[in-house]
């Protein structure tokens, strides 16, 4: 009989610790104990799991006893005060934050496309951002049978990755704008409601967003190539979950759209949905609640004879948070580097 093992989610009163409990939950992880950790605020409340309530915790520096995995997404400032913590008493951190992503000791890891990097792990590994992870899914493969020279993304990202406060706020916006009542903003600097924000993270001196540059940067370090040219226009929308991405990709040799869909359709975690005569592409509302990245609209590049088109969607809080996590953790198990 396989063993149980110890395990803590930090932040599991948030959008992404929920799902992190929920996945874990359907996947059959191979749970012993489970500790549901959070803010002082959130201390008491009762969740559910497989069938049984679980009171949270409060967080604190003894919080990581006998943990052997922990899965954390609780925002970047308590993971960077947290993690060495819990990696110090023992526990592999899989830390969905953007704390220590960019750090060259720190793996940053999705398993369809780089799992040998967990063998470098010191205690914590990283997470990537929910854009990056389907992006990556869906490009490597290509990547792998003909090198991708340049990568223009343009995101269409759902409320839910700001989290629970901005989903109530897109609920709320929606319902004052179609009763003729007065717009209240909390969570974003503009109405959200039947609008787009090109605007996801605070505006860096180049004139991009950290979202856009972590995009940039994140991808080049999973696919471990620093030569790809990476540019990118994120947007937030009035969706509630799954993102959407447009992409068009350019290759060192020209690659036919018969041969995308071909190497997709075999890529692991990919689904090719890629019959517009037939109206079937992916959408957000499809994607929610699936674990898998969705391909479609694949095309040729009119303006580049090397060049592809293609709509990539996916559920930003599985697969782009939540799923991942525990799919890192479950290689942890397979791989015995715990």
């Amino acid at each position: 009989m396989a063993r149980g093992y110890n395990v803590a989610v930090v932040g599991a009163t948030g959008a992404v610790g929920k799902e992190m409990l929920k996945v874990l939950e359907q996947r059959n992880f191979p749970v012993r104990n489970l500790r549901a950790l959070a803010s002082e605020r959130s201390e008491g409340k009762m969740l559910k799991f497989a069938g049984e309530s679980l009171k949270v915790e409060r967080l604190t520096t003894s919080s990581f006893e006998g943990i052997e995995i922990a899965l954390f997404s609780a925002g970047a400032s308590v993971s960077r005060e947290f993690s060495p913590i819990a990696a110090k008493r023992g526990a592999v951190v899989v830390d969905n934050s953007k704390a220590f992503r960019m750090d060259k000791n720190t793996p940053l890891v999705v398993p369809e496309v780089n799992p040998h990097a967990l063998r470098s792990h010191k205690g914590i590994i990283a997470n990537p951002n929910c854009s990056t992870i389907q992006l990556v899914v869906a490009i490597n493969p290509i990547h792998q049978r003909v090198k991708v020279k340049k990568l223009v993304v343009s995101t269409y990202q759902a409320v839910s990755g700001t989290g629970k406060e901005a989903i109530r706020e897109l609920t709320e916006q929606s319902k004052q704008l179609l009763s003729r009542q007065k717009i209240t903003k909390k969570v974003y600097p503009h109405q959200i409601a039947f609008n787009l924000l090109p605007h996801i993270g605070d505006f860096l001196p180049n004139g991009y967003t950290e979202e856009e540059m972590k995009l940039v940067n994140e991808t080049r370090k999973i696919m471990e190539d620093e030569s790809i040219a990476i540019t990118a226009t994120c947007v937030r929308v009035p969706v509630f979950n799954s993102h959407s991405e447009a992409v068009t990709l350019e290759t060192e040799e020209k690659i036919s759209v018969e041969e995308v869909r071909k190497i997709l359709s075999r890529a692991p975690g990919v689904i090719v949905e890629d019959s517009p005569g037939q109206e079937i592409y992916p959408l957000p509302i499809k994607a929610a609640g699936r674990d898998e990245v969705f391909v479609g609209r694949i095309r040729e590049d009119l303006s580049s004879p090397n060049g592809i088109n293609m709509w990539i969607v996916a559920d930003n809080l599985r697969k782009g948070a939540a799923l991942n996590a525990v799919q890192i953790a479950e290689l942890l198990i397979e791989q015995a580097l715990l």
